[in-house]
């Protein structure tokens, strides 16, 4: 009985997911993953001061408590997992509506990374998200994304002027091996035009973790186990 046990708890393949930047992990709610996979839900925490991405994804490891697991991480936290990735072991990373280097970058973005434009938003401001969005991202970003405070719930300025800047000054220069990338064709935050080598999600925007859900439950499960048994 005891063997049987251990047998079917070390078939479980664990799978860590990370919300974008000033989301919660409740983006994940219409996510529904059955055995043997196992999800575990990560949120972000208050970045110490001037603290290095590396830092905080070597803090967030610390909540990683299983050997060996896939990461999924949602835009911002599609980077972040894959500096996770560089401190622990992993199966597989697996990022959503995100980019594999700086170079993937929209050319505004790229500009904001170049002349530091980005420490000019006034995030102690802040109030609505859509306001942020659209200063980060573009105006069409804006209109586009179907934002909501239930979901865009992390909005503290030490936290979102650290994720500016950390995220602005990623030094990822090629892509990392073993890293999947699934992307909406309709993605306004990070255009499809500027990325390769990505799994297409047709007609899929930048919040397609909730709004294409059902797309997701039909083909992420057979994305992690080719993962998994790789």
């Amino acid at each position: 009985m005891y063997i049987e046990f251990a047998m079917k708890k070390s078939a479980a393949i664990h799978v860590y997911m990370m919300p974008g930047m000033a989301a919660n992990n409740e983006i994940f709610e219409r996510i529904k993953l059955s055995s043997p996979i196992e999800v575990h839900l990560l949120s972000w925490f208050m970045p110490n001061q001037d603290e290095s991405l590396a830092s905080y994804a070597e803090r967030m490891c610390a909540k990683v408590t299983h050997l060996n697991p896939i990461l999924i991480g949602v835009s911002f936290g599609g980077i972040l997992v894959q500096e996770m990735s560089k401190i622990i072991s992993c199966r597989k990373v697996i990022i959503i509506s995100s980019v594999r280097t700086w170079r993937e970058f929209p050319i505004h973005m790229r500009i904001s990374r170049k002349t530091n434009a980005y420490k000019f938003f006034p995030v102690q401001w802040i109030d609505n998200l859509e306001d942020f969005v659209g200063f980060i991202f573009g105006p069409t970003a804006r209109k586009r994304m179907d934002l909501n405070k239930k979901y865009l719930s992390v909005r503290s300025p030490e936290y979102l002027n650290w994720s500016l800047k950390v995220l602005f000054n990623w030094s990822q220069d090629v892509p990392l091996p073993n890293v999947t990338h699934i992307h909406g064709t309709y993605d306004m935050v990070f255009p499809a035009l500027h990325l390769k080598d990505f799994i297409p999600v047709p007609k899929g925007t930048h919040v397609m973790i909730m709004t294409r859900a059902q797309w997701f439950n039909q083909n992420l499960p057979q994305i992690i186990l080719s993962s998994a048994l790789s």
